[in-house]
This record gives C-alpha cells, sequence and structure tokens, in this order.
C-alpha cells in the first residue's frame, strides 16, 4: 500500500551542477509526469556554500522546460490530471508565497493554454522545512530549495519528515553519495538518478504506506506460508 511522499533530493557540495550532463536526471527525479508523481524528489536540499548556484540551476530547469499538449512528444510539462488538482496546486503555492518563501519562476498558469489544467512549472526558494510546502505533498510541479549546513544537517532534514517513500543524492563521488543515501530513512533513494527497477522491491516507511511491490519482495502478499511441526 503505497501513500505518496514527499522526497528529498540532496546536492552535495561537490555535485556537478551543468544541466547538459544533468538536467534530463533531475527532471526525471523532480518534475516527471507534472509532479504527479509519487516519489519524486520536490525537497531539493543545498548547501549553503552553493546554494545560490542551485538555485539558479533549478531556476534554468523549470525555466526551459517545453509546457503543452501532453500528447505533443516535445512537451515536457502538461496540464494537471484534474481542475480540482490544478486548484489544489495553486492553494499551496499561495500558501508558500503567505509563509515568505520566493518565487524564482513560474507561480501561475502559462500564457495562450486556455485548455486544460496547466500550472507552470514553479520553484521556491528561501523555504524552511517546517513550512507547508515543504511538510505536505502537493502533486503539482513545485518544487522547494531549502538549505543546509553540512551533511549531518542535509541528513537531519531529509529525515524530518512525516514520510519516506524516494529521493536522491546528486554528487561527482558516487560512493559517498551512497554513505549518504544509506542514512536517509526511506523506501527508494538514487544517487545522481532515479529510474525505478522492477526487479528490486519499491514502497515506503513511515506514512508512505505499507509492504512492498515489485521484486521478489512483491510477492510475499500474495503468498500464504504454512508451518510443519513435527
Amino acid at each position: 500500500m503505497e501513500l505518496g511522499g514527499k522526497s528529498a533530493a540532496i546536492v552535495l557540495d561537490d555535485a556537478d551542477l551543468d544541466l547538459a550532463k544533468i538536467g534530463e536526471g533531475l527532471f526525471g527525479s523532480t518534475l516527471l509526469n507534472n509532479g504527479q508523481t509519487c516519489f519524486l524528489g520536490t525537497r531539493v536540499l543545498a548547501p549553503r556554500s552553493r546554494y545560490a548556484e542551485v538555485v539558479d540551476a533549478f531556476t534554468a530547469l523549470a525555466g526551459s522546460l517545453t509546457i503543452g499538449d501532453a500528447g505533443d512528444p516535445t512537451t515536457q510539462i502538461g496540464p494537471m490530471a484534474t481542475a480540482r488538482q490544478r486548484d489544489r496546486v495553486e492553494s499551496y503555492i499561495a500558501k508558500g508565497r503567505g509563509e515568505g518563501a520566493r518565487i524564482t519562476v513560474g507561480g501561475g498558469r502559462p500564457a495562450g493554454l486556455d485548455r486544460g489544467w496547466f500550472v507552470q512549472p514553479t520553484v521556491f526558494a528561501d523555504v524552511d522545512n517546517g513550512s507547508v510546502i515543504a511538510q505536505e505533498e502537493i502533486f503539482g510541479p513545485v518544487l522547494s530549495l531549502i538549505p543546509y549546513d553540512d551533511v549531518d544537517h542535509a541528513v537531519r532534514i531529509a529525515n524530518d519528515s512525516d514520510f519516506g517513500l524516494g529521493g536522491t543524492v546528486w554528487t561527482s563521488d558516487p560512493e559517498r553519495g551512497a554513505a549518504v543515501a544509506h542514512r536517509v530513512r526511506t523506501g527508494t533513494i538514487g544517487v545522481n538518478r532515479y529510474i525505478p527497477d522492477p526487479a528490486a522491491p519499491f514502497g515506503g516507511v513511515k506514512a508512505s504506506g505499507l509492504g512492498r511491490e515489485l521484486g521478489p519482495e512483491g510477492l510475499a502478499g500474495y503468498q500464504q506460508t504454512q508451518t510443519v511441526y513435527m
């Protein structure tokens, strides 16, 4: 039983922020399917030493995405699933503004798209992890960028959530990334990418659900065991 999440994307201080190299991976792990994907890393944790760079990178990424008809293969951001969901996403954007976070791109509806329930990809900077937009799943193209002091601080922020379904770590040192990933309390996490593997178990911890699907562990819910005493 998978119940969504509010996953963290931890950008380490040695991460390569060249969008020509990592843009596709960042997009797939943070804004895929118009933000309507359960495992997306919508809380982006950035080191204070490079915070402005990370804000600029995600602002550029979100601002460069093609918005349009979901049936067009060139489209990267399509509409919300329903009018009600667009209203919900817009209410969270309003809450973010009210909480004092700073919008660096987006925040409204795209011009020239009168049919469909579209929301611009939106990036909030200077977000506090205790704020509503950092703690509640928005399920739309909205990212919250949160600064951290050191790796221990980043892990504490990542784990300071009612949810634990997905996540990513971005670094030039995959072994370092894996070490950080092991400290994050979440059911799944990727290093420099997030691509679910159907041969591996998928599921969450805390309020993100019970049990696992996929992989051999996913078969357990369909099995009945028998104990024979001799």
